[in-house]
């Protein structure tokens, strides 16, 4: 296809250059200015071939709708239970990711009245320096980077794991790959590297599922502030369209955009009084206050077993009557802990262990959501809602 584009390009082009009184005479010759150091150029293929490869189903597109309704009217309040983002820090492994998916069908089945529970499938990771980019990058794990199976295979993950009725969330790193799953992504989160990127501000502003930014990795609540503001606002900008051909946007901007706050290297930042101060910021700027909480990374100080500590706040703080704290998330996996990754024997990787951040697992994850349903039925029942809303 790209051959056939280049053919009629050739074609067309001198009476373009004609017309716009350009001589073809003035071209220099670009060697030694253009793609100096790059090493390799190979074609990927576009979303519009993947999706129609690995096609929406109607479980999975009935599971995104339902799961978008759902975390929409939690943020905006006019659903009183808790968003809860739970899974691996990372995919890394499809089977293990499905087992953990049918998981939380089960969990979203005991707890559907109290709580919306979404599954964690980041198969792209933000990296502070070098390190392996994440399963749609690096799908067979051995730095072999097959791009294109990646994205392949991430979508018809996402597609088994909606097909259960368990809603997914992402966290996209370009303007590319978000439309690589178009449609079956219910939440996406903007991470802390990426809070400042005007760039990325502007393209969630057209995304149709909801969206949070979180606390910049320095800890400003600053920074996601602006960015909520900006995502919520209009854009014009410069993107791909599902050919992956360059395009002009236009969007309407999203009006689910809000904060999540994740803690900093220096400390956590999930306790009441930061809260408060989240709120009054928003307040401040003339935006809800709402909040989602991330109960690791810098809130767990990258212990694990502390998201266990911060959940329990946070349960106390919702129990107690605060409506700003709309989600949670916590990273959760088949097997509790981490291991590294040898890309020379992937092979060895031990089932359902985290490659990435330390993970709780099973057991310990039905403890915390047990303590967050009990949370929102003593919030409900003092009177901050009057009932579960209809869903």
């Amino acid at each position: 296809m790209n051959g056939q584009i280049d053919a009629a390009l050739t074609d067309l082009l001198p009476r373009v250059q004609q017309r716009l009184g350009v001589s073809s005479a003035d071209a220099a010759d670009p060697s030694g200015l253009v793609n100096t150091r790059i090493t390799g150029l190979s074609v990927v293929v576009t979303p519009a071939a993947v999706a129609t490869v690995v096609p929406l189903s109607a479980e999975s597109a009935a599971t995104t709708r339902a799961g978008r309704r759902a975390v929409t009217d939690i943020v905006t309040g006019a659903d009183d239970r808790l968003a809860v983002i739970a899974g691996p820090c990372s995919i890394h492994d499809p089977e293990a990711a499905l087992e953990y998916a049918a998981f939380l069908a089960r969990m979203r089945e005991r707890h559907g009245d109290d709580l919306e529970i979404l599954m964690r499938t980041y198969t792209e990771k933000p990296r502070t320096e070098v390190d392996w980019k994440g399963f749609a990058y690096d799908p067979f794990l051995d730095g072999s980077s097959r791009i294109s199976v990646g994205l392949v295979a991430t979508r018809m993950l996402m597609c088994r794991i909606t097909a259960l009725g368990v809603p997914v969330a992402a966290e996209p790193l370009n303007a590319l790959t978000p439309q690589y799953v178009n449609g079956l992504v219910t939440y996406n989160g903007v991470g802390a590297r990426n809070v400042t990127d005007q760039t990325a501000r502007e393209r969630v502003s057209g995304f149709s599922s909801v969206v949070g930014f979180k606390n910049s990795p320095e800890g400003s609540i600053d920074a996601a502030v602006s960015a909520v503001l900006t995502a919520r606002a209009p854009h014009e900008f410069l993107g791909v369209d599902h050919h992956g051909v360059s395009a002009q946007l236009s969007t309407t901007g999203n009006d689910t955009a809000h904060v999540i706050l994740r803690g900093d290297k220096d400390g956590p930042n999930y306790s009441a009084a930061h809260v408060a101060e989240t709120k009054r910021k928003l307040a401040q700027r003339g935006l809800p206050e709402v909040v989602v909480v991330d109960a690791s990374h810098g809130n767990s100080q990258k212990d694990h077993r502390r998201q266990v500590v911060v959940v329990r706040d946070l349960a106390g703080q919702v129990a107690t009557g605060e409506r700003a704290i709309r989600g949670v998330m916590v990273e959760s996996n088949l097997v509790a802990g981490r291991q590294d990754l040898d890309r020379e024997h992937p092979e060895r990787l031990a089932y359902g262990v985290s490659v990435t951040d330390a993970c709780v697992d099973p057991d310990t994850t039905e403890v915390v959501l047990a303590e967050l349903v009990e949370a929102v039925r003593s919030r409900r029942g003092a009177g901050s809602r009057t009932a579960p809303a209809a869903r």
